[in-house]
C-alpha cells in the first residue's frame, strides 16, 4: 500500500502553484506516469519525504547538540585521570 493511499482522507490539503521549467515538467509527468502515480501525487510525496527527512534531521540535531550543553558523566566527573603519554604508551 502506497504512503498516500494510508493518510487520513480528512487531512485538510492546499492547492498550489508552482513555476517550473518546461523540461523538468516533462520529465516529472514521465516520472509520475511510470510510477502510475499523478504528477500532483509525486510532487506530494517528493515534499512530504523531503519534510520528514528534514524534520527528523533536525531533532537529530537538537537532542547532539543537547549532550554537547550538558554531556553525560562518564565517571571522570570531568577530569582526565590519565596522561597523554599514558595513552600513547611511552
Amino acid at each position: 500500500m502506497r504512503r498516500w493511499e494510508r493518510r487520513e482522507k480528512n487531512m485538510a490539503r492546499k492547492n498550489v502553484t508552482v513555476a517550473i521549467e518546461a523540461e523538468i515538467l516533462k520529465e516529472a509527468r514521465h516520472i509520475a506516469v511510470e510510477k502510475g502515480m499523478s504528477l500532483s501525487a509525486l510532487l506530494g510525496e517528493t515534499l512530504e519525504v523531503l519534510v520528514r527527512d528534514d524534520v527528523s534531521y533536525r531533532r537529530a540535531r537538537n537532542r547532539q547538540a543537547a549532550l554537547l550543553k550538558n554531556p553525560p558523566d562518564l565517571g571522570t566527573k570531568g577530569k582526565a585521570t590519565w596522561t597523554r603519554e599514558d595513552l600513547h604508551g611511552r
